[in-house]
């Protein structure tokens, strides 16, 4: 067997790393140890959110797996944020940012220490890309593991039936102790949030791009098949070594275009844009919001999930996942079935064997019955989105939306008239300065858009905003709204009554203003002052690209 300690050697070889060697005794390496090929096992546990909660256990089976593989395990952490929590607070500001900490902090750790490979643990939404990201900039062998999803709540419910139920209350149409009954019962344990949201969107992608175990996106955090999964990582990372088969092996253009469609497929997050162009970008592959035009005019969404349909991820599992998906994706011509993946084989080759759903589910259409002929992730563009912006529409909500601007400066305030009914049919909601920089941090719009459907508004109201929303959100919703109101975007001079018309099928968003007066606000438009100028949101804010780029730090190093 050739030596695969392509890293680690130069941290334990020679009587001058006798001190390295020494201080790694005492964390339990043997002599044996040091000759073994050393596996980063990076875990995202914490007591945070429930999420993450359970990533301890799932830590120690990846581990065990490499040892009993041949190599040597060694687990570290680094954090979360739950977005779930922080939704609708200023803490939200950090979300964003936790993507590029956690992404930072695997670079470091698995940088210096000298890790030959890697296995990373995720389980909530920023841990996915975080994961992916540190794992493209380092460029070792690799695996991702999803942590898994949660179980659903009494009577079907999950963390957006909360939120929704908050608006319900200010309707009248919820008491405060059925408020308080589905607060009690709709996370009953460990996992990711049930539908296909953020978490679940995520991971399904990185099974598409080729960088998890086939089926590691579709199996509960609590399960025999997830602890299995974790365990088959650990030993698969060793065959990727042995094989020198890199993370720039597998993520490339062609299995990007695979996840972009799985993640149409499915009816995924609009965070899925975000996530998969920063991903690309640490891996220096080329990807821009064109590329999802593109694919998407020939994918269509044929998964009813929630959170604009009936399903939860649990019930998809039980029919199979999302691998007979990606066969049928595959039979229809819409996969590149020659890319590479973490089982060594082509995804072809994986998905070879796989059996279609049974004939009597509902979950996953027929292509000549979709929910949407084309992509439900429009990218819009027009006078108030000059470089782009990403809106959620299934169809459902229909595909033209014009009303007039009612305008806020934050979350908050858009939030609060919302519950207290100042919002009325035919308004269109702008939320400003809740942009990467203006925010900063690109704030998830999840308690305003949940206000709207809880109060029955959600086919009448649309939203519009610089910031983003969480993959919990649904209805007429467009988001990530480039150049940012901070940057002097036009998005910043819009005024209450404007005029504001977007179309999904001419992919459009206007404010209906002449150009001159366009140009004659934004004359007289100063852009506010930083909203924090010093720590963790001011650097963030001082090093972030936009949204149309990913929100990656480093586009302008």
């Amino acid at each position: 067997m050739k030596d695969t300690r392509t890293y680690s050697s130069l941290v334990v070889d020679g009587i001058e790393k006798a001190p390295a060697r020494a201080m790694l005794r005492a964390v339990g390496f043997t002599d044996e140890d040091f000759r073994k090929p050393q596996i980063g096992i990076a875990s995202t546990w914490s007591m945070v959110t429930p999420c993450n909660m359970h990533i301890n256990a799932l830590a120690d089976e990846a581990c065990a797996g490499t040892d009993a593989a041949g190599a040597k395990g060694v687990i570290f952490n680094t954090i979360t944020i739950s977005d779930g929590i922080a939704n609708g607070t200023e803490g939200m500001k950090y979300s964003l940012v936790s993507r590029e900490i956690i992404a930072d902090s695997i670079e470091a750790v698995v940088g210096c220490q000298g890790f030959d490979g890697v296995v990373a643990i995720g389980g909530c939404d920023k841990n996915m890309p975080g994961c992916m990201i540190g794992i493209a900039r380092l460029n070792r062998p690799a695996i991702f593991v999803y942590g898994g999803t949660i179980q659903p709540g009494a009577n079907h419910t999950d963390i957006i039936s909360v939120f929704e139920a908050v608006g319900q209350h200010a309707r009248g149409d919820a008491s405060l102790l059925e408020v308080k009954q589905i607060e009690e019962t709709a996370i009953p344990g460990p996992g990711s949030c049930g539908g296909m949201y953020t978490a679940n969107t995520m991971a399904s992608a990185i099974e598409a791009l080729g960088m998890s175990l086939p089926n590691s996106s579709a199996q509960e955090a609590i399960s025999n098949s997830k602890a299995e999964d974790c365990h088959r990582a650990g030993a698969a990372v060793l065959a990727l070594l042995e094989r020198d088969i890199k993370p720039s092996d597998i993520m490339t253009r062609e299995a990007f275009e695979n996840a972009i469609t799985t993640v149409i497929a499915l009816g995924g997050s609009t965070n899925a844009v975000l996530h998969l162009l920063a991903m690309a970008h640490a891996t220096q592959v080329e990807l821009t919001l064109d590329d999802f035009v593109r694919v998407g005019a020939k994918v269509p969404v044929l998964a009813d999930l929630r959170p604009s349909g009936q399903y939860m991820m649990s019930e998809l599992i039980a029919i199979g996942g999302i691998q007979p998906l990606m066969k049928m994706l595959l039979d229809r011509g819409l996969l590149h079935g020659d890319c590479l993946t973490v089982t060594g084989n082509t995804l072809a080759e994986n998905l070879a064997d796989v059996a279609p759903y049974p004939e009597s589910q509902d979950i996953i259409r027929a292509f000549d019955n979709p929910i949407k002929r084309n992509s439900h992730l429009a990218i819009l563009r027009g006078n108030l989105a000059p470089d782009g912006a990403v809106a959620k529409i299934t169809g459902k909500e229909g595909l033209r939306f014009s009303g007039t601007a009612r305008v806020f400066h934050s979350e908050e305030e858009a939030l609060q008239a919302i519950l207290d009914g100042r919002v009325v049919k035919g308004d269109v909601v702008v939320i400003r300065y809740e942009g990467p920089r203006g925010g900063p941090g690109m704030r998830e719009m999840l308690s305003p858009t949940s206000a709207l459907m809880g109060k029955g508004l959600g086919s009448d109201v649309a939203l519009i905003t610089d910031g983003r929303f969480s993959g919990g959100s649904h209805g007429f919703v467009v988001g990530h709204i480039t150049p940012e109101a901070s940057e002097g975007g036009p998005l910043a001079i819009v005024e209450d009554g404007d005029e504001i018309v977007i179309d999904a099928e001419t992919s459009q968003i206007e404010v209906k203003l002449s150009a001159g007066e366009i140009a004659a606000r934004l004359a007289q438009w100063q852009r506010p002052a930083p909203r924090y100028t010093r720590g963790l949101l001011a650097k963030f804010a001082k090093t972030v690209a936009s949204a149309s780029e990913g929100a990656v730090t480093d586009k302008y190093l």
